[in-house]
């Protein structure tokens, strides 16, 4: 586990911690790859987290959720303590039934999905799998297959 201090910055919305360089090289020593995401786990002041590594605007970032910040009891502005490591494990996101019967009715809006970004793709998983009520799911379900065939706008998307 690779241990470091580092000050909680914001970049738009989006609290963060920016790795020293030794952290980086030992991340990416263990995921043998230093481009794209790199999955990671590991402890933000003694609370554990999982998460991903990513680069943006040219800067190695691990982003800070509410969730891991509420635990940790830090903020934009705190010193964090991180210890992390390169996460092995896979990351799946299940498709919710509802969504791959529409995809089933519509090969277009199925084939549009699969061009997306990996991390598009996520985003749109994670949204529909946890909403809670059916009505909720079945309205989203379709405005989904909106977006992906140019429709309408989705999360906060412009059409694809």
């Amino acid at each position: 586990m690779i241990s470091f201090s580092a000050k909680i910055f914001k970049i738009g919305v989006n609290p963060y911690v920016a790795p020293p360089a030794f952290a980086l090289k030992e991340i990416f020593k263990q995921a043998n790859k230093s481009k794209g995401s790199i999955p990671v786990r590991g402890e933000l002041n003694g609370f554990l987290f999982i998460q991903t590594l990513v680069k943006f605007s040219g800067k190695w970032r691990l982003y800070l959720n509410t969730p891991m910040r509420k635990e940790a009891g830090i903020d934009v502005g705190d010193v964090a303590e991180v210890k992390m490591e390169f996460d092995p494990r896979i990351r799946k996101v299940a498709v919710h039934p509802k969504l791959i019967l529409a995809f089933e009715k519509n090969k277009k809006a199925k084939q549009k999905f699969e061009q997306l970004p990996p991390s598009r793709q996520k985003e749109i998983l994670r949204y529909i799998g946890n909403l809670k009520s059916e009505e909720s799911v079945d309205k989203n379900v379709k405005k989904a297959i909106s977006f992906l065939i140019g429709k309408e706008r989705f999360v906060g998307r412009d059409k694809p």
